[in-house]
Parts: structure tokens; C-alpha cells; sequence
């Protein structure tokens, strides 16, 4: 998993501490494959990104972690609420604790119901995959079968004031194509797997989306983006 980059020893705080950008590091991957990684603040507008703080729990410490959030499913609630969160961009799904898993697959199913998918058993790429009447070339032929989920942050401020941020992922950021042609859903239960009751987010929901951690403020953001198009500026991109 990414750790913070908070610590003297990473590239970013060595380029920071010496005057050369600011503790911030950040990704933007693309649907079409490919994107960039960045160091510094130069690549974006600060105004358009949606912030939320990154967790000081002592068990989160050392992750990118924007703490607890509510799970929701075309934007009503599915009552999974105080999920443990992580961003990790070295994981390629996304993985969810076995109640939110839970939660999440049995409304895609409920909505597959209506419409003529069938499971596809016989597929192995992923836990859960269905099949069409003819083979799925790519994901933009079964985008609008499905319905995005979001993560829901709740904000407090000084003022006494909460508001809330939303981190949404629409189909094509949760689903692939496999080699058999069929759809397969890339949320995985992640409990299964030892993250116990953590929440992983992968790559595979972070696509054409920039997503910046601010070591220097502990500040989490996104804002969605062409990850195709490397921007121009000063700051260290690869």
C-alpha cells in the first residue's frame, strides 16, 4: 500500500524541503490506460478540488486515509455507514469490508434483474461477472446498464458547520470487460482477502480522476479530469 509521504526520507518532502514544490503529491489515471504521477501544487486549481482531511487515526497514521465514510448507491444510501478508508493506488481494485461488499453487489444484481444479463459462472477473472446476448467489446457498451456508487465524507468546521463530500464512481470506474467478453464487477470482498474491516480504494475507481494528497495541509482531494492529457506546467510530472 502507498504510504503518507509526509516523512523526510520520500522524493516529495526532499523536493519540498528544498524549495521546490510543495509537499504535494498526487496521480491521475486514465480510462484509455496509461496517466501521469506529479509532485507539487502547480497542476490545479485548489478551488475545484473537492478536499477533505486525512485521517489522524494512530491506525491510519502512516496510510492515505481520508478516515470514515457512508457507502450509497445511485446517490441513496445503503446504510453502511463509518467505513474505514484507504486510497492506495498500488492496489488494482477496490476492495470492500464483507458487509459493504455485500451491500454494493446485491443492488447491481437487483438492477441486472431487470435486464437481460446473465451470470456468467463459467468466467473466473472476478468473483462476479454476467454475460450479454453477444460478447461486450468494451466497457462503454454496458456503462448505462449500471448506476454509480459514491462515498459520502462528512465535513465539520470551525464554525460548528458539517457539510458533505462526495467521492462518486461511475460505472466504467468499477466494472471491466474480460477476455470472455462478459462484465465483471471490480469492487472484491475484501475481507476474503485480510483487510478485515479496512476499505481499499483502488486504481481501478480512482480512473480519470485527479487525486491529490497535500503532506503539507493533510488535506485528500479529487476532482475529475481527461487523465489522457498531461497538462502543462512547472511541476515535476512523470
Amino acid at each position: 500500500m502507498w504510504l503518507r509521504g509526509s516523512g523526510s526520507s520520500s522524493i516529495v518532502s526532499q523536493l519540498s524541503s528544498q524549495g521546490l514544490v510543495a509537499n504535494v503529491l498526487g496521480h491521475c489515471l486514465s480510462t484509455r490506460g496509461g496517466g501521469f504521477l506529479f509532485f507539487g501544487d502547480d497542476l490545479y486549481d485548489s478551488s475545484r478540488i473537492s478536499w477533505t482531511p486525512m485521517s489522524r487515526d494512530p491506525y491510519l497514521i502512516e496510510h492515505y486515509s481520508p478516515g470514515t465514510a457512508e457507502l450509497l448507491f445511485a446517490g441513496k444510501p445503503t446504510g453502511q455507514e463509518n467505513l474505514l478508508l484507504l486510497f492506495d493506488s498500488g492496489s488494482t481494485f477496490t476492495y470492500f469490508s464483507s458487509k459493504a461488499y455485500q451491500a454494493l453487489s446485491s443492488r447491481v444484481k437487483e438492477e441486472l434483474r431487470r435486464k437481460d444479463f446473465a451470470e456468467a459462472v463459467d468466467d473466473d477473472t472476478l468473483p462476479l461477472c454476467w454475460k450479454g446476448q453477444k460478447p461486450f467489446k468494451n466497457i462503454g457498451d454496458v456503462t448505462k446498464y449500471f448506476k454509480p456508487f459514491a462515498l459520502s465524507f462528512a465535513l465539520s468546521f470551525n464554525s460548528g458547520g458539517r457539510a458533505k463530500n462526495q467521492f462518486e464512481v461511475p460505472p466504467e470506474s468499477y466494472f471491466i470487460i474480460s477476455d470472455k467478453g462478459n462484465v465483471c464487477m471490480g469492487v472484491l470482498n475484501g475481507t476474503e482477502v485480510g483487510f478485515q474491516n479496512v476499505n481499499v480504494i483502488g486504481d481501478t475507481s480512482m480512473q480519470d480522476k485527479m487525486v491529490i494528497y497535500d503532506n503539507g495541509r493533510q488535506l485528500l482531494g479529487w476532482e475529475s479530469k481527461d487523465c489522457s492529457q498531461l497538462p502543462n506546467s512547472r511541476a515535476f510530472a512523470a
